[in-house]
């Protein structure tokens, strides 16, 4: 479920660092990795679900330079299509805010793409814009967009 997760967001245009199309062997490829890091205690994978189906996931990651320990990052925040809007991502993300209090991580900090980001979401949610980087990555389709950082205290 989640590789199907991910090739949809990617097919969808959503810039969580892969290029369309994505096969499905690199989609599980990446889970299969972040799900091993997750075992490590490197970082939290949440899973939204509508009954059986997964419809979102966002990833808490914990592993910081030894002079990071109270910084965690939000990143691979994905919904489903069917299932934007009902505040399945926002629902996410306070539960990783949640967590990462729980981890002793009093920073957070993400970055979003700035053609079609989620930047409006982000500051709906209490995150302070820290500045953005032009042609950072290249959209799923092509094309090169920037990326906005964003951070805030929990």
């Amino acid at each position: 479920m989640l590789g199907e997760l991910l090739i949809d967001v990617v097919a969808d245009g959503g810039s969580v660092g892969f290029m369309h199309p994505l096969s499905p062997e690199q989609a599980q490829a990446f889970w299969h990795d972040s799900l091993a890091a997750a075992e490590l205690g490197a970082r939290i994978v949440l899973g939204a679900f509508d009954q059986d189906r997964l419809v979102g996931t966002v990833t808490l990651l914990l592993d910081c330079p030894p002079n990071q320990p109270h910084r965690g990052e939000i990143a691979k925040l994905m919904t489903r299509r069917d299932h934007r809007g009902r505040g399945v991502a926002s629902s996410l993300v306070r539960t990783a805010e949640t967590l990462a209090r729980e981890h002793r991580r009093a920073l957070l900090v993400l970055d979003t793409a700035s053609d079609e980001g989620a930047s409006a979401f982000y500051e709906k949610l209490g995150y302070t814009r820290a500045g953005e980087i032009p042609d950072y990555a290249l959209k799923p389709h092509g094309g090169l967009t920037g990326t906005i950082i964003f951070w805030k205290k929990v």
